[in-house]
């Protein structure tokens, strides 16, 4: 069992479903995003994360969204445009207490309007909370990602 074995069973962005080889775009990123994680994030797909001009399709997207940036259901259907059939977008946005908190239940019914299934809420950092939103393919074929 080789060292990196332990460490990716405990890695971040391995629970999040970021594997080896996968492109992934990053949405809404700002002066405070959290750059701990996005460095753990390139590090376990093994390249940079695209930015939102990437003109070819995405394996799953990380979508940085504060209360203030708009409508959340437009920013996710947005989202999964980017993205192939069956990838995951993962929406981080700010927890509570933090300008730009945005409620659970909001997140739930953009995602749900939005045609995405939520599978897991995580503390993806100090600042952030991290939602994995599946496409319905995804969904129903339990993520292979």
């Amino acid at each position: 069992m080789s060292a990196t074995a332990g460490h990716a069973e405990t890695n971040l962005a391995v629970r999040l479903g970021f594997q080896t080889g996968m492109v992934v775009q990053e949405i809404g990123y700002d002066e405070d995003t959290d750059q701990e994680l996005r460095d753990l994030i390139e590090e376990t797909v093994g390249s940079e994360l695209v930015d939102e001009d990437y003109d070819d399709v995405a394996d799953a997207v990380v979508l940085w969204f504060r209360d203030d940036d708009g409508d959340l259901t437009d920013a996710l259907v947005d989202a999964t445009t980017y993205i192939d059939e069956g990838g995951s977008v993962l929406l981080l946005t700010p927890k509570t207490g933090r300008d730009g908190y945005v409620e659970p239940s909001d997140i739930n019914d953009a995602a749900t309007t939005a045609g995405l299934s939520q599978t897991k809420s995580i503390n993806a950092g100090k600042e952030w909370n991290g939602s994995r939103l599946l496409t319905p393919k995804a969904a129903r074929s339990g993520s292979k990602r």
